[in-house]
């Protein structure tokens, strides 16, 4: 582009005063923040989205690999694969520490603190494949349209929002959040389920058709658990403090027991407990707890209003 055309482009559009208003901008929120005018970089979404098919890959070389893998090479591809991924991760891990720091106004962490957090992360990968055969196992058997388990593995969303969930949830519990909800937000824009990775949720977890779940950061989801599209395990309220602040991480999220089923559109919220072996039915609107085996539907009362009806 030409001196002149810049020139042209730069009177017709205002350049240079939208540049500076766009930093009075900046600076100002930046002040609001307690920020330095320098501040540090985020964990990048592409590394993450990186990362996480790295690890994939890692973790299902045979069906998430390099296309032609041969079986003699599978080990060579693993190492290769987790060591690129790996050291991609410890450099965003790096950067989450630096932010972390500078916003809690610690000690610069050092270089050492980060490679101790992607080793231990590191040491939880084939745990992680152990829970994720479980819930490709519970994938397959919960749905009668499945014809494999691999079909399972490459087609459905919901168990690509649950390796990003088994993924993220280790990266939360070692003290990464940030990292942990950028790639639990992917799997959120890739498949419109929105998993948070604080939830604790079980072996054997399935999540049918998917569209629209949402799992609160409090959640807690027993064994061989069963999720159809649209439901939401959700707060009914926030707490605040005498200031009227949020009180962050409340336990604000309902505890699903072991083997409950929830049908489509169910909306179940708060602290409550939906008792083992309980089938929640669709579109119903659930704020207190059930005992185990209970059988909830949505029913109409004489005056049309929607009610909880335990069978």
């Amino acid at each position: 582009m030409s001196d002149l055309t810049t020139a042209l482009l730069n009177e017709s559009f205002d350049i240079p005063s939208i540049v500076q208003a766009l930093r009075d901008a900046r600076l100002t929120s930046l002040e609001h923040r307690h920020r330095r005018n320098k501040p540090p970089k985020l964990p990048s979404r592409k590394s993450l989205q990186n990362v996480v098919d790295g690890l994939s890959a890692a973790l299902f070389p045979n069906r998430l690999g390099a296309p032609g893998l041969k079986e003699e090479g599978v080990d060579y591809f693993v190492g290769f694969t987790l060591d690129t991924a790996l050291r991609e991760l410890n450099t965003q891990v790096q950067l989450e520490l630096r932010y972390s720091a500078d916003t809690e106004h610690d000690k610069t962490p050092s270089v050492e603190a980060a490679l101790n957090k992607t080793r231990s992360f590191a040491q939880f990968l084939p745990n992680i494949r152990r829970l994720l055969d479980t819930d490709l196992h519970a994938a397959f058997e919960g749905d009668p349209a499945a014809r494999s388990l691999d079909e399972v593995l490459v087609c459905y969303p919901g168990i690509s929002a649950i390796i990003h969930y088994r993924l993220a949830h280790v990266l939360h519990k070692l003290g990464l959040p940030l990292i942990a909800r950028i790639i639990s937000e992917l799997a959120h824009s890739a498949t419109g389920i929105d998993i948070h990775p604080g939830a604790a949720i079980g072996e054997g977890f399935f999540i049918d058709h998917g569209t629209g779940v949402v799992i609160g950061e409090t959640a807690v989801i027993g064994r061989h658990v069963r999720l159809y599209q649209a439901v939401t395990l959700g707060a009914k309220r926030f707490p605040t403090d005498e200031h009227g602040q949020l009180i962050k991480g409340s336990e604000r999220h309902p505890v699903l027991e072991d083997n409950v089923v929830i049908y489509a559109g169910a909306t179940i919220l708060g602290r409550i407990t939906i008792g083992a072996g309980s089938v929640i039915g669709g579109n119903v609107w659930l704020t207190r707890s059930v005992p185990p085996n209970s059988q909830i539907t949505q029913a109409k009362t004489q005056e049309g209003a929607t009610v909880d009806v335990a069978q």
